[in-house]
């Protein structure tokens, strides 16, 4: 059953910005369905050009790309409430591919409406344009981790952002998230091998600051693992719902 997104359960966390009357309306008639990805399965391959746009409702992602030689280099991770297939919907087609990492439920939207959005709704309009601000801001504090923090603090960094995000969609408990990735996708965010991204994981665990395992991520002290990553402990901004 299709959930109506007067019913959003995402609308309920303080991390998005409510919907006006206006904007609820619209919503409802921009949203054409949903969609049901099985775990492993590609929701959007590199060079695709989509008809479609989606929302994260449930579920998990990984975004990468795939170099020339057959290596990958994950550009971020999908968590619920992040909006997909926007460069598709703008650029004519993706320029990373897009998996899924769980069973995860898209709200699906139709790009031909992308520009009645445009022109028919310039706040929803800043709001895509607000996400995509985001997304550079991102790139650019994982650029700034991948040159000038060591692996420690790369994969510190990691788990503190992930576990914040998580946090602000009422995902895990106090001290814990649900992060059912594999220490392979992590290490290819990072630029880290395997092996060292293992043996790192071991050592925040051995020291204290942050235990990944069987799925969850469990930080007893966010302040000491923020120290230990060189970055401060930042209140997860308000962002807008697509």
């Amino acid at each position: 059953m299709t959930i109506a997104c007067v019913d959003c359960p995402l609308r309920q966390h303080p991390l998005f910005i409510p919907f006006t009357r206006e904007e609820l309306a619209f919503m409802t008639q921009f949203k054409k369905g949903e969609l049901v990805i099985e775990s492993g399965a590609t929701i959007l391959m590199e060079g695709s050009n989509s008809p479609q746009l989606f929302t994260v409702l449930k579920g998990f992602g990984t975004r990468y790309t795939t170099l020339e030689n057959g290596r990958r280099q994950v550009i971020s991770f999908l968590f619920p409430g992040d909006f997909v297939g926007l460069q598709a919907g703008l650029m004519g087609e993706m320029r990373h591919s897009v998996d899924a990492t769980t069973d995860i439920l898209l709200c699906v939207f139709s790009r031909s409406e992308l520009w009645n959005l445009f022109k028919s709704q310039p706040e929803r309009s800043y709001d895509l344009t607000w996400i995509a601000a985001v997304e550079e801001h991102f790139l650019g504090e994982t650029i700034a981790t991948l040159g000038q923090r060591d692996a420690s603090q790369r994969v510190a960094w990691a788990f503190l952002r992930m576990f914040q995000r998580l946090r602000a969609v009422g995902l895990g408990g106090e001290d814990h998230v649900p992060l059912p990735f594999r220490q392979q996708d992590l290490a290819d965010a990072l630029g880290l091998s395997l092996v060292h991204t293992n043996k790192t994981i071991k050592r925040l665990r051995e020291a204290g600051l942050a235990n990944w395992s069987a799925g969850r991520l469990f930080i007893g002290n966010t302040r000491k693992l923020a120290d230990h990553a060189l970055c401060d402990i930042e209140a997860e901004e308000k962002r807008p719902l697509m």
